[in-house]
């Protein structure tokens, strides 16, 4: 991550295209605004398109402009993105999901800095800023022939890929109590933190939906939590069951409860797991799945045996 910081200090103040990569979650679009909004073109606009949402027919339009009678429904003139990023960025996410056809007229605007819009015979100089971000692996969709290589070529002057978040673990920790912080102001809560155990189950985690879906995770929690701090009950189901596992894990291999009877086998799991939360029974039944006068019932037979 010191790294695309870097990059983004070294370009914010060049005009210079940039291509910006990783999966869905990373923070493409966070990289776009940082480089927008520390360089020289921060008092501009920055346009965003999002180029998988919006309908092929309408993506033409929306990016540059139509006039009064270009097609059916065109009844007045309408600026597109490109225009009204003048002099600033215009930021095009998803962009190997734009059709092929709409690629070659893409590649023509940012060859030739100008922009004709649909219906017209005016072309309109431009000095706009270029970012694209994908997801996809471009290379091997230019393979497939899904993506212009020149278009690619053209894009992909100055390339920053955002590593997911499972191989960056030490960002957690930091990232959390940011979204704590941002959160407790949204959603009007005095959250203070979260338990050692909850954070553990969170390190343990490996984030398919990347930074995305750790946001969605705190804030379910916080939303689910009735004390000043996280727990792992708190946590959505996935991360419950990360626990579980790792519960087993730290017990150490499974060939250690080889010889054990179930009774001994219960035993030491329900006490493992009541030490996770703390002692706190009501916890530990949640996560168990049994009520807490079952888990009390259960005590009671271990300490009688």
């Amino acid at each position: 991550m010191k790294h695309v910081f870097q990059l983004i200090d070294k370009v914010k103040d060049v005009d210079t295209n940039v291509l910006i990569g990783g999966e869905s979650g990373t923070g493409k679009e966070l990289v776009a605004r940082a480089i927008h909004f520390s360089g020289k073109r921060k008092k501009e606009h920055i346009e965003i398109v999002n180029c998988a949402a919006i309908p092929d027919q309408l993506l033409e339009s929306e990016l540059f402009g139509y006039e009064k009678g270009a097609f059916t429904g065109a009844v007045s003139n309408k600026e597109g993105k490109f225009q009204l990023a003048q002099n600033g960025t215009i930021f095009l996410d998803e962009i190997g999901d734009m059709p092929v056809a709409l690629q070659v007229k893409l590649l023509r605007v940012l060859q030739l800095k100008e922009v004709t819009p649909l219906g017209s015979n005016k072309t309109i100089k431009l000095n706009v800023r270029v970012i694209a971000a994908t997801n996809k692996d471009l290379i091997q969709a230019i393979k497939d022939g899904e993506f212009r290589e020149d278009l690619y070529f053209r894009l992909n002057v100055i390339e920053i890929n955002i590593p997911p978040l499972r191989e960056r673990k030490d960002d957690l920790h930091v990232l959390i109590y940011q979204f704590i912080k941002q959160l407790n102001q949204e959603l009007g809560k005095d959250i203070k933190g979260i338990t050692p155990e909850a954070e553990k189950s969170l390190l343990s985690y490996d984030y398919p939906g990347n930074i995305r879906e750790l946001s969605n995770i705190i804030e379910c929690a916080m939303v689910i939590s009735d004390g000043p701090y996280i727990g792992i009950t708190d946590l959505p189901p996935q991360l419950r069951e990360t626990t579980r596992t790792q519960l087993i894990s730290d017990s150490g291999d499974i060939t250690s409860f080889v010889g054990m009877t179930l009774k001994e086998l219960e035993k030491r799991f329900i006490l493992e797991t009541l030490k996770a939360n703390g002692n706190h029974r009501k916890k530990t039944a949640l996560m168990l799945g049994i009520s807490e006068r079952g888990l009390r019932e259960k005590l009671k037979q271990f300490s009688s045996r």
